[in-house]
């Protein structure tokens, strides 16, 4: 599976898909590195998607960031891209990739202005409960919160472009970090529970959503 590029996209693999984490600049956006395996080890064992065990890491001014139809991006602190990302990450979800940032806390506001310059007029919009993703695998009536944080309401935002969600953003929800391993952040396996499945939904919905 690849998002549509002028270059070579296909790579042999026995797997439907490999998840990818991206690396800016700025802050920590290597934390938790147990997450996007642990997620890949519950898609695999909950669907019949095959992921391959170990996570991408990708820059967005990669040549091989649209060998991965779906990324990640998580982080505490601020997120800097250069303009080369900046339009990099433009022509990605515009030819078909999907994003999916989780503030794990103090990403919110440089996400938001980062992303502002990749779809300049575009503004993130709450996704309501109907809404596919929330029911792709499971259903959800509201959003898991896995971490207090400043103790307000967890939210689902999404950017839309041409009809189509390219980007699905959490925020106070810390869902990422539900997929750690459980001595990282020592939730409860009932928090785990709704972590993973969520993510399952995110993962489905980001492969199917233009089928």
């Amino acid at each position: 599976m690849g998002v549509v590029d002028a270059g070579p996209l296909t790579r042999i693999s026995r797997y439907d898909i490999t998840l990818a984490r991206v690396k800016y600049s700025g802050g920590d956006w290597y934390n938790d590195p147990s997450t996007l395996p642990n997620l890949a080890k519950e898609i695999n064992k909950r669907t019949t998607i095959k992921v391959a065990p170990e996570q991408a890491v990708v820059g967005l001014s990669s040549p091989d960031l649209f060998d991965y139809p779906f990324i990640f991006l998580t982080g505490h602190k601020e997120i800097k891209l250069s303009q080369a990302e900046i339009e990099r990450l433009r022509e990605y979800l515009i030819k078909g990739g999907f994003l999916y940032a989780d503030d794990d806390y103090g990403l919110d506001k440089s996400f938001r202005q980062e992303i502002e310059k990749v779809f300049p007029g575009i503004k993130f919009e709450e996704l309501p409960f109907t809404h596919s993703i929330y029911h792709s695998f499971y259903d959800f009536s509201q959003l898991p919160k896995i971490h207090k944080h400043d103790g307000k309401h967890p939210q689902g935002y999404g950017i839309w472009y041409q009809g189509r969600l390219v980007i699905f953003y959490t925020y106070e929800t810390n869902i990422s970090d539900g997929w750690a391993d459980p001595w990282v952040h020592k939730d409860p396996q009932e928090k785990r529970e709704e972590a993973f499945k969520l993510g399952v939904n995110i993962i489905i919905y980001a492969l199917t959503q233009n089928e």
